[in-house]
């Protein structure tokens, strides 16, 4: 193989010829301290981190978007498709850190967003550094004027996508949520927050099929793992979760037309001072939700308060229960242990 590469305004295009193959690839790469982002986290970092993300999506070649070791202050970012670009990959080894004040990322449903992508991978040692806690302890006190915060990130209409190795650390909400997402997989990678901190779900899957999520730890206030309606062919392994609520399917019944859960496989789990282990969870009021063709086998579960619920009877805090009897239809659900 020879190697040949010329740069041009902070643009690195590196042409990789196969002896063997009459064909040439070519990797165009993206650094985004060559446009402006600022590694010292002083001051802010957004535009580098899109215009990097605009020239590597606008690339005919598949695209590499470098972020080195430092501390980046960004704000919202929003990532959008219908990229030229056949594939990007996005190699974090700094840290990427939210700003102090939790209400400039707070009235914003994400903090880091991927809409209507195909064929991006995030890999590297790097960290999500939201600083949820401010956030978190504004809420325990019952103050109405808390925004309910952001989603550290979350990946909609997108295909081939692939979250390796990274943190998520102190999410102000859901640390990763995959929404109407094919062929996701997600491997080797650290969630953490503190057991109190609210509604901070470490993984959140719906309304997408053929999702993995395999060797990672999971430490938050919420749910490990949550599997919300539209749900097929999820495969979770080698996860450890605590603390946490658990790996819970739902809440379902929210709507009375929901789309149903199947095809999960849920193996080789460990759960350490979690308050659930394997749960189901359906609101109790009609729906046409399901729940089909679930294994949850070879758990470990050490200091679980309940290692296995199925409630049909949903409703945390007991405000505003609806009451009537779940429409959720479940069946062929195998445990083993």
């Amino acid at each position: 193989m020879k190697l040949s590469g010329f740069n041009l305004h902070g643009i690195v295009v590196i042409v990789f010829v196969m002896s063997s193959m009459s064909s040439t690839s070519a990797i165009t790469k993206f650094n985004v301290l060559n446009f402006g982002a600022n590694p010292m986290g002083r001051t802010d970092s957004t535009d580098g981190f899109l215009k990097a993300w605009d020239l590597a999506c606008g690339s005919a070649d598949s695209s590499f978007i470098y972020v080195p070791k430092g501390r980046f202050l960004v704000n919202s970012l929003a990532f959008k498709g219908q990229c030229k670009s056949p594939e990007i990959i996005i190699r974090i080894d700094g840290t990427i850190v939210a700003p102090l004040d939790y209400g400039v990322l707070g009235k914003s449903e994400n903090w880091v967003s991927f809409e209507g992508v195909t064929g991006v991978s995030i890999t590297g040692a790097g960290t999500f550094d939201a600083k949820g806690q401010s956030l978190w302890t504004c809420k325990a006190s019952n103050s109405n004027s808390c925004p309910s915060g952001a989603t550290t990130m979350r990946f909609t209409n997108s295909n081939n996508i692939k979250v390796h190795g990274i943190t998520s650390l102190n999410s102000q909400m859901f640390h990763v949520a995959i929404n109407r997402c094919q062929n996701v997989q997600i491997r080797g990678i650290k969630i953490i927050a503190s057991g109190d901190s609210p509604n901070t779900d470490g993984i959140h899957v719906q309304l997408s099929t053929n999702v993995e999520i395999i060797n990672s730890s999971i430490k938050t206030g919420d749910d490990c793992i949550s599997i919300g309606p539209g749900t097929e062919n999820l495969w979770i392994e080698q996860v450890t979760c605590g603390p946490g609520h658990g790996i819970s399917i739902g809440s379902l019944a929210k709507d009375l037309e929901e789309e149903g859960v199947q095809n999960v496989t849920v193996k080789k789990t460990i759960f350490s001072d979690t308050q659930n282990g394997l749960r189901i969870k359906s609101w109790a009021r009609p729906s046409s939700g399901f729940v089909q063709g679930v294994r949850f086998m070879d758990s470990v579960m050490r200091n679980v308060q309940n290692p296995i619920v199925i409630d049909q009877n949903y409703c945390p805090r007991n405000e505003n229960c609806p009451g009537q009897v779940s429409g959720v239809k479940i069946k062929d659900i195998l445990y083993k242990i």
